[in-house]
């Protein structure tokens, strides 16, 4: 196990896997790191491994030529990915986290070089390792959500050739997308806002009835519809909110794939939303985004670029990392956040997009 911030690669490599086993936010953004150990690569054929469904974002990115996806049903599926793991016989693989599962399936790939980046605290984990990276002290720590993959692949003199995750959205998915909105008979003349109220993480969401009284603003001010997206778990607290009555708001949780998501986010006038995955992915298909943030921190984990901006709570506690207040699961600093606050950083947006200006 060799430990160092600068590692040369000496043997050949044709076949890579990157492993990043997180959160459909965690895929966004690794997708900078995705793209430029191809680019460093060029003559290898590169496999992702995600959790199921979350790799579906990248089957349409040409520098990817696998995805593998651990599913949720049962190890003896598991057990079957490893063989078929081994049997690509990979020259290198990196581990973008820190779980235990991604270090023993980066173990028992097999491959020649097995990366990752170094915790003193997991000594067992480091061991799965042939490489590991040794992290850039706090004070050089560069900001940014996609850091979080680049400072890994950077320890083998990987530089990155994007910092920003882009998301490919084909013409196959784009005419599924309006088949969808013809079906479910959802059309305005000027568009519409999509927005995600709801989280894994109940501490970083605003409350419904403010939902409602922005998606009301929204349609009395431009006469734009609200389009509400989530996961399938999610259905029924976006039909309460859909049902309020206040204005037009369209349920779309749990109705289209997570790669259709991505489809009808590009097609957004403006994405609004909590800290969760969707912010991420209509800010990589190029929508602009309007994202609430309480206790995480914006300056890690916000969509950078000026079409994307953030509405913060007015406690100086804010961002504190913790989940909700003293760990209850309630997060002060959103309860307080006005509509009135947020409704003036919506009006800002849409009155600056080009559509809107006369």
């Amino acid at each position: 196990m060799s430990i160092s911030a600068n590692h040369k690669i000496s043997i050949r490599i044709k076949r890579i896997l990157v492993i990043q086993l997180g959160d459909i936010g965690d895929i966004v953004w690794a997708i900078p790191a995705f793209c430029s150990v191809s680019a460093a690569f060029p003559q290898a054929a590169l496999s992702v491994l995600t959790r199921k469904p979350n790799g579906d974002l990248l089957l349409d990115d040409h520098n990817i030529k696998n995805v593998f996806q651990i599913g949720e049903d049962g190890r003896f599926s598991e057990l079957r990915l490893i063989k078929r793991l081994r049997q690509e016989k990979f020259d290198l693989v990196f581990d973008l986290r820190a779980d235990d599962r991604g270090a023993i399936t980066a173990y028992l790939s097999g491959a020649k070089i097995r990366a990752g980046l170094y915790y003193p605290g997991l000594k067992w984990r480091n061991l799965m390792f042939t490489h590991l990276v040794q992290p850039a002290p706090a004070q050089d720590r560069i900001r940014g959500a996609a850091e979080q993959s680049l400072k890994i692949i950077r320890g083998f003199g990987i530089e990155a050739v994007i910092s920003t995750p882009r998301i490919l959205v084909t013409e196959r998915i784009q005419n599924t997308i309006k088949e969808f909105l013809l079906r479910e008979k959802i059309e305005s003349k000027i568009g519409w806002v999509s927005i995600n109220p709801f989280s894994r993480w109940t501490y970083k969401e605003w409350s419904t009835d403010k939902w409602r009284q922005l998606a009301l603003f929204v349609w009395q001010k431009y006469e734009m519809p609200i389009l509400i997206i989530g996961s399938a778990e999610e259905k029924q607290r976006a039909d309460e909110l859909a049902s309020a009555g206040y204005s037009p708001m369209y349920n779309i949780a749990g109705q289209i794939s997570l790669r259709d998501v991505a489809g009808l986010l590009q097609r957004s006038i403006l994405h609004i939303g909590v800290d969760s995955a969707a912010p991420h992915i209509a800010a990589a298909v190029g929508t602009p985004t309007l994202t609430i943030y309480g206790p995480s921190d914006w300056q890690d984990w916000s969509p950078p670029g000026d079409k994307n901006k953030v509405v913060l709570p007015d406690m100086d506690c804010s961002p504190c990392y913790q989940k909700g207040c003293h760990g209850s699961g309630r997060s002060e600093c959103l309860e307080n956040l006005t509509v009135t606050k947020v409704q003036n950083a919506v009006e800002k947006m849409i009155d600056d997009l080009v559509l809107f200006k006369s």
